[in-house]
């Protein structure tokens, strides 16, 4: 089974050194301290005017929580209109409601504004009460793939949950599992959940881990 690599970076140096690491996309953010925001335009830019693997683009308008006002999605349609107009192949999103569910009502706004580029979810989802329910709505909404840990802190630690997920998702959504996944655990991740892609801010050494049987 191939095991594809999403490396996660904040830089181009960054974007450049995961290029050379072989991983099969990169998610470019803002600074990753509290979990990252959009990254600048002109970063967005330069990445696709230099990189080969698949790009997607962080759209988080500020740091804290992920129930966002009316000015917050305004935001986030304006930097997702700029990052397709840059060339990137997706964007990833994350609206929440208060009463830690998908906010169906932005994201359907965001993802009309993305479109025809990828959506993703990102970990906002391991926020959510019923990841069941959620992931239901996200294949109506012809969401892409979700990023998650399985609600918890690491994808080890969050790995039944996951295996789970993967099994419910089947082929209508990608299970991307994040958290804490390095070249020296990303099999056992693999074998214990079955995900078929892995996200890793460490990501020297790890597409070469994840291709070994």
């Amino acid at each position: 089974m191939t095991v594809l690599v999403e490396a996660a970076v904040e830089t181009f140096a960054d974007a450049l050194a995961a290029q050379e690491e072989g991983v099969h996309r990169i998610e470019l953010c803002g600074p990753l301290r509290d979990g990252g925001t959009t990254p600048s335009a002109g970063l967005i830019a330069r990445c696709t005017d230099r990189l080969l693997p698949s790009l997607h683009v962080l759209v988080r308008p500020r740091v804290g929580d992920f129930v966002y006002s009316d000015d917050d999605v305004e935001i986030m349609k304006k930097d997702i209109a700029v990052a397709k107009e840059l060339g990137v192949d997706g964007v990833v999103i994350g609206p929440l409601t208060a009463e830690r569910e998908v906010d169906a009502v932005k994201l359907a706004e965001l993802i009309a504004v993305a479109s025809p580029m990828r959506v993703g979810f990102h970990r906002a989802f391991d926020y959510i009460a019923d990841q069941d329910d959620a992931l239901e709505l996200l294949v109506s909404l012809q969401v892409d793939h979700v990023l998650t840990s399985g609600g918890q802190p690491t994808a080890l630690e969050g790995a039944s949950r996951l295996r789970s997920l993967v099994e419910r998702a089947g082929d209508r959504i990608a299970i991307i599992a994040g958290g804490a996944i390095t070249a020296s655990n990303v099999r056992e991740v693999v074998a214990k959940t079955g995900v078929r892609f892995v996200h890793g801010r460490a990501f020297r050494g790890l597409a070469a881990a994840a291709a070994r049987e």
